[in-house]
């Protein structure tokens, strides 16, 4: 049955790639049109059947049109030939450097029966994957095989042997997963180098490539007008392609990934059902380490170089706390596949700038101002550093406000900050006197990019119903402010650069805008006052009452004080922003031993 399976698929995916080629072959008939008819004149002026004013002049008319027509569609035909199809960025892993996971993969090719994947690579997300990089600009599109070249004397070159496809393989499979799951993982995947190999499907999934990469071509800004008509013209022939062979094209892919599947189903069947559940656990801890973990270091100008290190932490910490995950620690004591890597930490390393370029749209490579961290450094270098930065931050835009109360030394303390947020308005300093309406120009807008922005790691989950508010007077205009500042901030870091200060080659996504998968929206004027607020908090209780900054595998930055985590903080500080009550934040304070008055340590 699991042959019939397989062959219903690949003849399902076959009829729909003959179908996309049919919609090329109607473009092309259609762009000929006119050729053919010229051609029937001239053919009847030749015989005497189609002579007189008027037929010459149509001979004419219809032959210029044609000259057009058949220019044109040389020049799209070109143009979808020779654009660049779109290549996911990914970390090349050589044989040299994985001979193990290389065999394994020919292995399993084998044991399918499919040819073998022409290389393998790694993405910093938990997904796998076929690419095909055969196009010029990718690389040589064909290799000579063994024993392909022709007797000598011939005169013949050799026979050329088309590439397999890359497999693309998510990092944090490898680090999470055991040998056996990762195997039964990725069966399914190789198995898709079979149909990929057939001619007509090869030749359909070309097609369609050329016609994607045409529509970025036409994009394209251009600023002469003879430019802009011809990628209008271009856009719109591709999308018109493109729309008329998308359902075909989207069944044929379909009945690639069920025939795929079909084959797969020979190799290691009953561990795939439990490699399915690690699939999902990995994505949950590898999602949570970079949103609470990984971003925070990012706005630092840090990045952590042992991320997929790091989601093998988190998920072993969530397998502590979730009693569904507890079966889940007893498979640690397997081969990880990871093993399979002759250099797991280069590797780590290689993808975790990677996954820092691509969701948050750091340079491409360290520098003074974008360096690596170890995990046994991160609360000193990333969490303490981020809570002083907002501190320091926050009393910036407090001194900018107006002038400082007499009863508040130039010192940085918690305690002006909770008064500030408490005093009632003063027509003449207040948040709506001069001082205040001067400054209050530049504070806006209320929303920003927090990209670059620190984040202390202990707010509240995002609520898209949220009201943007950030509550009292002195509150709204004290988030604004924040706002400002940071948006200043963030402009005045170029985005991207490498380390000489110049763009980099974009030879992965094209010049596409960085970064291609932001992880957040940008947070809201309560969010962000919220967050330095806190820092403001957690900077008083580390430098008065002995707390220590830590890290949480599960949600990033936290505080531990008197060796436990600090709890029910957020709320009070809510309180304090929203209604202007400082009681409950107060009364927390006192109990955890934190003084306010004293001032704190900045950066």
């Amino acid at each position: 049955m699991t042959g019939i399976g397989v062959e219903a698929g690949a003849q399902a995916a076959r009829s729909r790639a003959l179908a996309v080629l049919r919609v090329r072959g109607r473009a092309l008939g259609v762009a000929v049109l006119p050729a053919a008819a010229e051609v029937i004149l001239l053919a009847g002026a030749a015989t005497g059947h189609l002579v007189g004013p008027g037929w010459d002049a149509a001979c004419w008319a219809v032959g210029v049109l044609a000259v057009l027509v058949l220019l044109a569609t040389a020049g799209i035909a070109l143009v979808v030939a020779r654009a660049r199809p779109a290549m996911t960025p990914t970390v090349p892993v050589t044989e040299e450097s994985a001979p193990d996971l290389y065999r394994m993969v020919r292995d399993l090719a084998e044991r399918l029966a499919v040819p073998a994947p022409s290389a393998i690579a790694l993405t910093p997300d938990c997904d796998s994957w076929l690419e095909d990089r055969t196009h010029p600009a990718h690389g040589p599109p064909v290799r000579t095989g063994p024993g392909a070249a022709d007797p000598p004397g011939e005169g013949r070159r050799p026979r050329r042997v088309p590439v397999a496809p890359v497999l693309v393989i998510g990092s944090p499979f490898l680090w999470w997963m055991r040998v056996g799951e990762l195997r039964a993982v990725i069966a399914p995947v190789v198995a898709g180098t079979g149909p990929s190999a057939q001619p007509d499907i090869a030749a359909a999934r070309r097609f369609v490539r050329g016609l994607d990469a045409t529509l970025a071509v036409a994009a394209t800004p251009r600023r002469g007008p003879l430019a802009r008509g011809a990628c209008a013209v271009l856009g719109r022939v591709a999308r018109l392609l493109l729309g008329a062979c998308r359902e075909h094209a989207a069944q044929m892919e379909r009945g690639v990934a069920a025939a795929a599947a079909e084959r797969a189903q020979t190799v290691d069947y009953g561990l795939r059902i439990v490699a399915q559940e690690q699939v999902g656990l990995a994505y949950a801890g590898w999602d949570r380490l970079l949103t609470r973990v990984a971003l925070p270091a990012w706005r630092m100008g840090r990045w952590p170089s042992r991320l997929d290190a790091g989601v093998v932490a988190a998920l072993t910490e969530l397998s502590r706390r979730d009693r569904l995950a507890e079966g889940f620690t007893s498979r640690l004591g397997e081969r990880p596949a990871c093993d399979l890597l002759e250099e797991p930490g280069s590797v780590d390393e290689a993808t975790s700038l990677l996954a820092a370029r691509l969701f948050h749209g750091g340079p491409a490579g360290p520098r003074a101002d974008w360096a690596p961290v170890d995990w046994q450094s991160y609360p000193e270098e990333v969490v303490d550093r981020t809570w002083r930065a907002d501190a320091a931050r926050l009393h910036r835009v407090l001194d900018s406000l107006g002038p400082r109360p007499a009863r508040h030394t130039a010192a940085p303390t918690l305690a002006r900050i909770l008064d500030h947020l408490t005093e009632p308005t003063d027509p003449a300093t207040g948040p709506s006197g001069p001082a205040a309406t001067a400054s209050g120009a530049a504070l806006v807008p209320a929303r920003i990019d927090a990209d670059t922005d620190a984040d202390t790691g202990l707010t509240a989950a995002d609520d898209p119903d949220e009201d943007d508010d950030p509550g009292t007077e002195r509150s709204a205009l004290l988030a604004a402010g924040l706002s400002a500042e940071v948006a200043r901030e963030e402009n005045a870091v170029p985005r991207g650069a490498t380390a000489a200060g110049q763009s980099p080659p974009c030879t992965l996504w094209d010049g596409g805008a960085l970064p291609l998968v932001p992880l957040q929206p940008p947070r809201t004027a309560r969010e962000l006052l919220t967050d330095h607020i806190t820092a403001m908090v957690c900077c008083a209780a580390v430098d008065t009452a002995g707390a220590v900054p830590a890290l949480d595998w599960l949600d990033g930055p936290a505080l531990l004080l008197h060796g436990e985590r600090a709890a029910d903080l957020t709320p009070r500080v809510l309180s304090l922003i929203e209604e202007g009550d400082p009681g409950p934040l107060r009364d927390w304070l006192a109990t955890a031993g934190i003084r306010p008055e004293k001032p704190i340590r900045l950066v």
